[in-house]
């Protein structure tokens, strides 16, 4: 019986995706095929572009395998570590680079868009972090400042801290986050009182507090790795 690896090597040279990004150019790929590149090699029985197929339907989409943490791909047979990281950073460069070319500032309009911008910073973080999204009058990144670091589940916040740094950035408006290091990003009553402590304070210096986001984990309850409190009525109240 004969066997084959079915690495990229082994493919005839008209398949194998390097070869063809070299022949026909990067356009002529699907995204599984320059996903193969970075992979390299496949794996007793899957070739890298399988592989890689297979990740794109585990994910549904580039930005859903974009926001998958190193030790989620892993879990995909066939990536193992090197591989998980070769195409995290990928992904990574991918998005600064179109942040880089977008003319104006990033939009933060929802609450999606936050944790986008600030999960991979606080993935591993051990501690809970609480930052502020500064944001100009057309709700637009301003920049993102961290204002206090606390234990394993707790952070203090003082609101002069917070407004200081709003007002000195001139911020029209600013969007509270912090982590939750357990991964449950449902929040504590402490989690909302000072986030209606903020947002009066807010209201006496004329700046809004758009939403309270914190950050958490994925589990097989949870379909999103993150909570709103706008979204859950807090600032309604």
């Amino acid at each position: 019986m004969e066997t084959s690896t079915h690495r990229i090597k082994d493919m005839v040279a008209t398949d194998r995706p390097r070869e063809r990004l070299a022949i026909l150019g990067p356009e002529a790929l699907r995204n599984a095929e320059l996903i193969a590149i970075v992979l390299r090699t496949g794996i007793p029985g899957a070739s890298a572009v399988q592989v890689a197929e297979n990740l794109l339907a585990r994910y549904g989409s580039l930005g859903e395998l974009a926001r998958a943490s190193i030790d989620e791909l892993r879990t995909t047979k066939g990536v193992g570590r090197d591989k998980a990281i070769g195409l995290k950073s990928a992904l990574t460069l991918a998005r600064r680079m179109v942040q880089e070319v977008t003319s104006a500032p990033l939009l933060m309009d929802t609450p999606d868009r936050v944790a986008d911008l600030l999960r991979e910073e606080n993935r591993h973080s051990s501690v809970e972090q609480f930052q502020i999204v500064l944001l100009n009058t057309r709700r637009r990144l301003i920049r993102v400042e961290r204002i206090a670091q606390g234990t394993l589940d707790t952070v203090v916040v003082h609101p002069r801290e917070v407004f200081k740094t709003a007002i000195v950035a001139n911020a029209s408006s600013i969007i509270l986050v912090h982590n939750h290091p357990s991964g449950d990003s449902t929040p504590s009553e402490a989690d909302i009182r000072v986030t209606r402590d903020l947002i009066r304070a807010g209201h006496l210096l004329k700046i809004e507090v758009v939403d309270h986001v914190i950050l958490g984990k994925k589990t097989a309850d949870t379909a999103r790795d993150y909570t709103s409190l706008r979204e859950l009525g807090y600032f309604y109240a």
